[in-house]
């Protein structure tokens, strides 16, 4: 089995952790920076993380996600935010694939006008993009804290508007979930059975 089948295969879904073990400044940078590689549309990358991990920061957030206590024993949640009004963020979201030959100026051109098109006037779709973005950002942090040997959840349990105010999340950002992130515990569930492939794929 390959290294990335074996880390899908074997992620889990945490609620225990190891409260004594903590990640440094570089771990989280270098989880986050594994995290910018998922796709987004247009390369729009309209995604932000607030990461908490200090002990003041983390009895702020317990009462706000109901009182769950893997918030304050994992080593950092995350507070995964999608971004509203990607079109004016995505000149400068480009820029470097065209300073790097990727994209030509014709394409630069045809993705912002296209994007702004899409997204100026249509709130809904802007909010959908933006837990699109999220939640690919999310798996992908998943993935990269499990190849690192650390264990993750996502979680969904938690006062969104509370939160926002809390951390200071502008009205732009949309915390689409929190990821829990660090050493596991001793009372883990291993990885669930899921539903058989024949139950859920059709080829046509």
């Amino acid at each position: 089995m390959s290294a990335i089948a074996e880390t899908i295969k074997t992620r889990i879904s945490a609620n225990s952790y190891d409260p004594e073990r903590t990640l440094s400044d570089k771990q989280i940078v270098e989880l986050i920076e594994l995290a910018t590689h998922a796709p987004s549309a247009f390369n729009l990358q309209n995604w932000r993380f607030v990461a908490v991990r200090s002990q003041a920061a983390k009895e702020r957030l317990l009462p706000l996600a109901y009182g769950q206590q893997k918030v304050v024993d994992a080593a950092v949640t995350f507070i995964v935010c999608g971004t509203l009004k990607p079109h004016e963020t995505l000149p400068a979201s480009l820029k470097p694939s065209v300073d790097a030959g990727i994209l030509d100026q014709l394409t630069y051109d045809s993705w912002v006008g296209a994007a702004h098109g899409m997204y100026s006037e249509n709130p809904v779709l802007q909010r959908d993009e933006a837990i699109r973005s999220g939640s690919l950002a999310a798996m992908t942090l998943m993935l990269a804290a499990a190849g690192q040997g650390l264990v993750s959840t996502p979680m969904i349990g938690f006062d969104q508007g509370a939160v926002a105010e809390a951390f200071g999340l502008s009205a732009d950002e949309v915390p689409v979930m929190m990821v829990t992130i660090g050493y596991a515990g001793s009372v883990n569930w291993p990885q669930k059975p899921r539903k058989a492939v024949q139950d859920i794929l059709e080829f046509v």
